[in-house]
């Protein structure tokens, strides 16, 4: 160490210091030169020697139990009760069925109903709208319970576990970021590494291709191998199994906690041919036929009660008996695709799980597998090659569908990257056996009761008496808690922090019949509402059907919170809801309802119904605040939500370029195969897409090649509202050369995690015409391309 010796108060200060910690004495020189540490001892004190000292570091303090278990906590998506075969459904699920034989197996975990919401109670313990979660996180609004923002005062898990020892790890869907801070500008504090997470390796929106999916390491955005058989899901499993590799590595004495989350099995549906093969003629009978199947096996392996009842279908929801026999070859396509999508990420579960084995981690690991985020998803409504047309609320035929898949190879192309296919809401319907509803149903089962499964091998004794006791996704984190020996932290990071809302069930991990602690849970989604309190749930199902959302806005303009018809459920002998007890008790749901406003209040719920606002409000879809952009060649990877509104809104899009002969490449594009637009050279030719989801496709191309040189490219866009028709208008050099008209445009979103790209079209390909070129790479050189917001 060198200290600059004509420093006067330096040299003061290095005299104090050795005057007063040690027996030596210095002769601080003035003439400017450097002095050496540490300097001439005095003779007539004893001098310790470096070879007669002892050094020792400090002990880490030691915050956890001595044998501090591993944590592994699965989260798949949009999956419901009656799919897997461990809970009486029909599909192969051999990840599930080996944790169930090795743990304990629950049948009365519920989650929000919806993904984004589901996720931020899982992973800080509170109630969804109290940590500003009423909807996903592409549909905030600006009511307090609705902003997408968990609050820093919400501490997550992963957060408290992280400064108790752990190290952390989140792999797969996030959609917990606000949609427009997730650019590679950030800001990134609430990104999963702001969020406790010390590495994220998966995507941040709420779906993404399983064949070219969007991703994000940490806080870069990356591209995926470039395989011909590449599948995200099968991504996420290597990932985390080399995560786990340098665990043992760099930190085999901290335990960890990872947060395994797929997109699996949201829609898209996208699996290889060969998965969905597996379940060929299973799903002849329909949908109607799988429910009383799967109802009685059920009953049988006794995963339900003995006196269950079979809940009705809804009359809006249509019986197979009503599908065309025409139709019917494709809905059958549709079920066995999903079925082969969901025995295809489960499989990746056990791999994940045999590499805990391998690596003699699986014994003091605890594994919380909650199959599905919500129930099973009814956003697919009549069967769709496109599901994104269902949350824009446009309406599709089946000869539609028909026509526009036949162009793609037929049924075959279900589940490949050229399509985003999703089921009929039947057989989402028929994934919730036995109760009614679906995903986005706040008050029936059918969207909130989800399957979950514990094991723990060194402490948990298996058993295959399902654990019965009314628990909710907010209970994981006060569980760990108490497994842990964990006080919920007042402050974390210096933010003082709300209450927890859960309460364990860790008894039940010692006695799967342990009485319920849970006197009382809220629940609201979409005005699908309800209370829960001491066995009963008094509920109402609100203005949203989530199997026919084209009349929602119409039904959400109508609708009066005030007006709606509650129902009342005695769960403690009926567990499916089937039997109204409204007009029996009147004053208890009186009180329940009254009960229900208090605790809606105190959560931020209110408005009741917010997470309905941009339904009817599309204007007001979060997006950028700008109106002009300039780009250049390297911009990439530019979420859609924070983009320039391209094929939504008015705009003019300039383009300086230099060009080569006969010149190829895409010089902007925005969206996907299921979605978008682009505009490109073909062969020299300016072309530009407007792909409605693939049902709809709108090309226009110059009659003349463009010369080689340099040039000004100007594309028009005008638009009266959102979805009306979409003009556009393309000049080179101040000369229009083509000019074409859409039938209509999308009014929310092409997509959830495509992105804007210049020059390139990444991720999956927009223009059928480029798909086998893809990313289509522009030739020449883009100079500046400028966005201005005409409207």
């Amino acid at each position: 160490m060198l200290f600059p010796a004509n420093n006067q108060k330096t040299r003061s200060l290095l005299s104090f210091i050795l005057a007063g910690t040690t027996s030596f004495a210095a002769e601080i020189p003035n003439d400017g030169s450097v002095l050496p540490f540490p300097p001439t001892p005095m003779n007539s004190v004893a001098k310790p020697r470096l070879q007669d000292s002892t050094m020792k570091w400090p002990e880490d303090p030691q915050r956890l139990p001595a044998d501090a278990p591993n944590i592994l906590i699965v989260l798949l998506d949009d999956v419901g009760f009656g799919i897997s075969e461990v809970f009486g459904g029909e599909v192969h699920t051999p990840g599930l069925k080996k944790l169930a034989n090795e743990g304990i197996r629950y049948n009365q975990f519920h989650t929000t109903s919806i993904c984004s919401p589901t996720r931020a109670s899982l992973l800080t313990g509170r109630n969804h709208t109290r940590v500003g979660y009423g909807t996903i996180a592409e549909r905030a609004v600006a009511f307090d319970g609705y902003t997408g923002v968990i609050p820093k005062q919400a501490a997550t898990i992963a957060e408290v576990l992280k400064n108790y020892g752990y190290k952390t790890s989140a792999f797969g869907k996030w959609h917990n970021t606000p949609a427009v801070e997730t650019t590679s500008m950030g800001p990134f504090d609430r990104w999963p590494t702001g969020y406790g997470f010390e590495h994220f390796w998966g995507f941040l929106a709420g779906e993404t291709s399983q064949w070219e999916p969007r991703l994000t390491e940490n806080l870069n955005h990356i591209e995926p191998p470039k395989s011909e058989n590449y599948h995200l899901t099968e991504g996420m499993a290597e990932e985390a199994l080399a995560w786990l590799d340098d665990h043992q590595a760099f930190a085999p004495d901290k335990p960890f906690l990872m947060y395994w989350a797929p997109g699996a099995v949201h829609g898209p549906h996208h699996v290889a041919k060969e998965w969905a093969d597996k379940y060929k003629g299973k799903f002849d009978d329909g949908w109607d036929v799988y429910r009383q199947r799967v109802h009685k096996r059920q009953l049988e392996m006794g995963i339900i009660p003995p006196n269950t009842k079979l809940t009705d279908r809804d009359p809006s929801l249509e019986a197979w008996d009503d599908i065309p026999e025409a139709e019917r070859a494709f809905q059958r396509r549709l079920m066995e695709v999903f079925a082969g999508f969901v025995e295809h990420t489960d499989s990746q579960v056990l791999r994940l799980v045999d590499g805990l084995e391998e690596r003699d981690q699986r014994e003091n690991t605890i594994v919380i597998y909650i199959w599905g985020d919500n129930g099973s998803s009814a956003e697919g409504n009549n069967g769709t090659i496109s599901e994104l047309l269902a949350q824009n609320l446009l309406p599709s035929t089946f000869e539609q569908q028909q026509t526009a898949l036949n162009e793609l190879g037929g049924l075959d192309a279900l589940g490949s990257a050229k399509v985003d296919n999703m089921y009929h809401a039947g057989w989402a319907w028929a994934g919730s056996t036995p109760f009614k509803g679906t995903k986005l149903t706040a008050s029936y089962f059918g969207g909130t009761r989800n399957p979950m499964v514990v094991s723990w091998p060194k402490v948990i004794k298996a058993s295959e008496t399902p654990c019965s006791q009314f628990s909710h996704v907010v209970d994981i984190a006060p569980t760990l808690f108490e497994v842990l020996g964990i006080t919920p932290p007042k402050f974390v990071d210096g933010h003082p922090q709300m209450p927890i809302d859960g309460v364990s069930f860790a008894d039940t991990f010692h006695d799967p019949t342990a009485s319920s602690e849970k006197h009382e849970q809220f629940f609201d989604n979409n005005g699908s509402r309800g209370i829960y309190l001491d066995g009963w749930m008094a509920c109402t199902f609100g203005p949203l059907r989530p199997w026919n959302p084209e009349d929602a806005p119409k039904q959400i303009k109508a609708w009066d919170s005030d007006n709606d018809e509650w129902e009342l459920y005695d769960l403690q002998n009926d567990f499916s809801q089937a039997n109204n007890l409204a007009t029996v008790h009147p004053d208890r749901l009186a009180s329940m309802k009254k009960r229900f406003l208090a605790v809606a209040t105190e959560n931020k719920d209110l408005p009741i119904g917010g997470a309905m606002w941009t339904r009817i409000h599309p204007e007001d879809i979060i997006g950028s605040p700008y109106t002009s952009w300039t780009f250049n060649a390297n911009t990439r990877r530019m979420p859609e939500f924070t983009a320039p509104g391209l094929g939504k809104r008015s705009n003019v899009v300039t383009i300086d370029l230099e060009i080569g002969e006969n010149e190829n490449g895409v010089l902007y594009a925005l969206g996907g195969a299921a979605g978008g637009l682009t505009c490109y050279l073909d062969d020299g030719y300016l072309t530009y897409e407007y792909n409605l989801f693939i049902i709809e496709r709108s090309i226009v191309r110059s009659k003349q090649r463009l010369q080689p040189g340099r040039h000004t490219i100007v594309v028009n866009t005008t638009l009266e509202s959102p979805g009306a028709p979409l003009s556009v208008r393309m000049s080179v050099d101040d000369i229009e050369v083509a000019k074409m008209t859409t039938k209509r445009s999308v009014p929310a979103a092409f997509s959830a995690s495509e992105t804007f790209d210049v020059g390139v079209d990444l991720g999956s390909p927009v223009a059928r015409d480029y798909f086998d070129r893809a990313p289509f790479e522009f030739g020449g050189d883009i100079h500046k391309l400028t966005v201005e917001s005409t409207k």
